[in-house]
């Protein structure tokens, strides 16, 4: 009788403090939302406009380039220069514009992503405290082994709290 007294005392302690531990695929979850496959969608229509327009201005580049080779030797000194110096502008333009897009595009993608991120963080945060979980880890971060046994995979719940949220 003490003996199992003495073990109830020593595994009660141990259940006391079992904890509950998640896992979620934090990346197939945002890329079902509705508003990422916008964001996302928008995010590629401008970074094609912004591609076209670069290459226009390439292709603008390239055109006056050959067409100064071609008449080189006819110009004077004077129209040389000048249109050498139209076409470095002309480079410069270009380059000012790859910078200029390139910030635009980070910009976008941060205003875009971080209310969707936001979103998701919230979602997994209520499906944590209203499962008592300890903690509910990223697999899309790199996790090389997760325990089906000791860790549930919470993302159907994130799911729901996500569609639940949506309709507020």
């Amino acid at each position: 009788m003490k003996k199992i007294l003495m073990m109830l005392m020593l595994l009660a302690p141990m259940a006391a403090f079992a904890q509950k531990f998640g896992h979620i695929n934090a990346q197939e979850v945002m890329t079902s939302m509705p508003e990422f496959i916008k964001a996302r969608g928008e995010i590629e229509a401008a970074a094609k406009q912004y591609d076209n327009d670069l290459k226009a201005m390439q292709d603008e580049l390239q055109r006056k380039a050959e067409e100064y080779e071609k008449t080189r030797s006819t110009m004077n000194e004077t129209k040389q220069k000048e249109t050498e110096q139209t076409l470095t502008q002309l480079q410069q333009k270009i380059q000012q514009a790859y910078q200029d897009n390139s910030q635009a595009m980070q910009k976008m993608q941060q205003e875009k992503m971080t209310p969707i991120t936001s979103r998701l963080v919230d979602a997994i945060k209520a499906v944590g405290k209203a499962g008592g979980y300890v903690y509910i880890m990223d697999i899309a971060s790199g996790i090389p082994y997760i325990s089906d046994t000791l860790s549930k995979d919470v993302t159907t719940e994130v799911k729901a709290e996500l569609q639940k949220s949506s309709k507020k």
